[in-house]
């Protein structure tokens, strides 16, 4: 069984919350496009990439793809930006979760899908002091999430194989991508549930975690899929 190398951390609604800014910033240029956002459009919104989620609204009103696209995902970063730069504060725990692996020395990086604008907007704000070994965005691989490209690029530059790292996720798409790397992933749910399965295991908040179970997640996620908690409310 091999040790502990790195820990792979998602950003949005993992380390800070912004999964919420996100919606709101959907929600708001879902509005002007016409459409009204509910719970049915989460799936295509939480945790999906700026693009994946312009191209669905796109396709929810009708626009031209080739043409609508870019410019719907445009004025979601801007739109979420915006939010961004008002304030993005760190989840319950991250923090010291954070200080603890720089103090004993252990690497970690962090691993979004969003833009790198948006990365080096919360990396220069809420995570301004935080010492990442380095910070992919979606704008640093070929294919984002739920593609494996992220999390195997970071296992790459870190010199480790992924199977020896954890990846801290919160979402269907960030765990299938860390899955699909090699990854053991504790998952964080946040606004959608992430079910079960082979190389998963689950807390409630990043409260719960520290160094040590880190490292027994590494081996209790070889073992057979754990139940998640109760969904978040």
């Amino acid at each position: 069984m091999s040790e502990l190398a790195a820990v792979l951390f998602d950003m949005d609604g993992t380390l800070v919350d912004t999964e919420t800014l996100w919606w709101d910033a959907t929600e708001e240029v879902a509005a002007r496009l016409g459409h009204r956002l509910t719970a049915a459009d989460a799936p295509e919104v939480v945790g999906r990439a700026v693009e994946d989620t312009a191209a669905h609204l796109v396709q929810a009103t009708g626009m031209p793809e080739a043409t609508g696209t870019p410019g719907v995902a445009s004025a979601l970063t801007t739109a979420f930006r915006r939010r961004v730069d008002a304030g993005a504060p760190l989840r319950p725990g991250a923090g010291r979760l954070l200080a603890e692996l720089e103090r004993e020395g252990v690497p970690f990086a962090l691993v979004s899908a969003s833009p790198r604008s948006v990365v080096d907007a919360v990396t220069g704000g809420a995570l301004a002091h935080v010492p990442f070994a380095f910070t992919l965005s979606a704008d640093d691989t070929d294919r984002t999430k739920p593609h494996p490209d992220p999390y195997r690029t970071a296992a790459r530059r870190l010199g480790v194989p992924p199977a020896s790292c954890v990846a801290v996720e919160e979402s269907p798409d960030g765990t299938a991508s860390a899955d699909a790397a090699g990854c053991v992933v504790l998952v964080v749910p946040s606004l959608l549930p992430v079910g079960p399965g082979p190389g998963r295991v689950f807390a409630e908040s990043l409260e719960e975690v520290s160094l040590a179970t880190l490292r027994g997640h590494l081996r209790h996620g070889r073992s057979p899929a754990v139940s998640p908690p109760s969904a978040p409310t």
